[in-house]
């Protein structure tokens, strides 16, 4: 049996990971178009678990995701509701029953540990997570969830192709949580708070995970900005001469350096890039 990993919005490509040697051949089997009520009815493992595996095919997320309950109800603790469980992972996934699909991931690594998919399970809850993170404006709950579920996959299985999609998905919440901290930054650096900014801006410049975003040219940038507005010019210097050692191309370096300029210092190195406007200057928000 295959199962796919997931086309989420971030997918970078993975190819389909084999989580069971056992191939299952599925039945013919008709029926209504509508979701059918299953009332609780011994019947055949294999013929509960191959309907519900014909309808993940036909891609009738609910109708499979039945079918397999009842294999898991009639059958627990088998190696019959161990694949059922996983195909729940993926047929609430793909319903976007986020909250559904994590409750099956994390029932699937509470009672199957030591199971070589229990890989999927946590690479299911991570992705599940990741997929709800919102914009930086609002709670990013989700962000730390996903974090830290991604930081699992790549920590407990180096060597799969989810510890490989995890590293990237890895990169791209630390940019999301980076960019947070730089919009409470600027909230506060508008309302003319330069020390709750500084807190906010450091945060940024502080994290060895967050120096690899984007983010972080802007940070320094606007550390010279706050330090300024408060007199402190030579903790402006400082952080302007690690903003043009370690981003000398960049045009917050050019702006910096102007800034500085302006204010009677002397940087000791000049820009290599070139200042794209004085639009750049101004705190969006």
């Amino acid at each position: 049996m295959r199962l796919p990993l997931p086309a989420s919005k971030f997918r970078t490509g993975l190819v389909l990971i084999a989580l069971m040697a056992t191939t299952v051949t599925v039945a013919a089997c008709g029926g209504a178009r509508n979701r059918p009520k299953l009332a609780y009815e011994e019947r055949p493992v294999e013929l509960l678990y191959n309907t519900g595996y014909q309808r993940l095919e036909s891609r009738r997320w609910a109708d499979a995701v039945d079918y397999f309950q009842e294999v898991e109800r009639q059958h627990p603790y088998s190696e019959w509701s161990r694949r059922a469980i996983l195909m729940q992972i993926y047929a609430y996934y793909q319903n976007g029953n986020y909250a559904e699909s994590i409750a099956a991931s994390d029932r699937f690594i509470q009672l199957f540990p030591g199971s070589p998919s229990a890989a999927y399970a946590f690479y299911m809850r991570a992705t599940c997570n990741f997929e709800q993170i919102v914009d930086v404006g609002r709670d990013q709950a989700r962000a730390e969830a996903a974090l830290q579920g991604l930081r699992d996959v790549a920590r407990r299985y180096p060597q799969t192709p989810y510890a490989t999609d995890a590293a990237v998905k890895i990169d791209m919440v630390n940019d999301q949580l980076a960019g947070k901290e730089m919009n409470i930054g600027r909230y506060y650096q508008r309302a003319n708070q330069p020390l709750a900014a500084i807190g906010r801006y450091k945060a940024v410049i502080d994290n060895e995970a967050y120096q690899r975003t984007s983010h972080a040219p802007e940070a320094l940038y606007r550390l010279v900005e706050t330090y300024l507005m408060l007199g402190l010019k030579d903790e402006a210097i400082r952080n302007g001469a690690v903003l043009g050692y370690n981003y000398p191309g960049s045009p917050w370096y050019s702006e910096a350096y102007a800034l500085l300029v302006e204010e009677g210092a002397t940087p000791d190195a000049a820009p290599t890039g070139q200042r794209e406007s004085w639009l750049r200057r101004l705190i969006p928000g």
